[in-house]
């Protein structure tokens, strides 16, 4: 009974998680940080990040609170370790996973403005629209002009936004376990594939 009566708790807390993530870029950008690195100490968020001790304080105890950090005790300088997280929604049959490589890439938004104003013109949708097409632009299976064109973006822009999303995926598919479930617009456009 307590299994079952745990499960859509939990669910639902991963589910505002993941919401509360999406909605602040210093703490998805602490997320992805800890997720990379493995474990970490304040000192080095602070010095990683160029965070003040007090706001990386309170955001990791934030994201321990969420429940996708963790924080261990037993030595004398707590460390602090990330779980990987995933999101899916289904809309009319379509599945889309949120998965550490989106909320990396927002995550780095206020020091890309590129990914800022992607997000600001065009909003969190595109920017996710934008990774798919970056995936095989990054594993060189897409070709800029392509993946750009495919973006409906005005070309130079796309262009700039790819680039900024070629580090996001370079960066996160050795750490996100779920970045295989992430659309890749090689898989959905078959048009795109044949003129790479």
């Amino acid at each position: 009974m307590s299994k079952a009566a745990g499960e859509p708790e939990r669910a639902i807390n991963g589910l505002l998680s993941v919401a509360q993530l999406l909605e602040e870029p210093r703490l998805a950008r602490l997320y992805t940080f800890v997720l990379r690195e493995g474990e970490v100490t304040i000192d080095e968020i602070v010095d990683e990040l160029e965070t003040p001790r007090t706001t990386a304080y309170s955001d990791a105890g934030t994201l321990v609170e969420l429940g996708v950090l963790a924080r261990d005790e037993d030595q004398k300088t707590h460390t602090y370790s990330a779980a990987p997280i995933t999101l899916t929604a289904d809309l009319d049959g379509n599945a889309y996973t949120i998965t550490p490589t989106l909320i990396d890439a927002f995550g780095r938004s206020p020091q890309d403005q590129d990914l800022d104003l992607l997000i600001e013109r065009d909003g969190l949708g595109k920017l996710a629209a934008a990774l798919t097409y970056a995936i095989p632009y990054a594993e060189g299976q897409m070709s800029e002009r392509v993946a750009a064109r495919e973006l409906d973006l005005q070309h130079a822009f796309a262009v700039a936004v790819l680039h900024a999303l070629r580090d996001v995926v370079l960066e996160m598919e050795p750490v996100d376990p779920y970045f295989d479930e992430i659309r890749n617009a090689r898989e959905r456009s078959p048009a795109a594939n044949s003129e790479s």
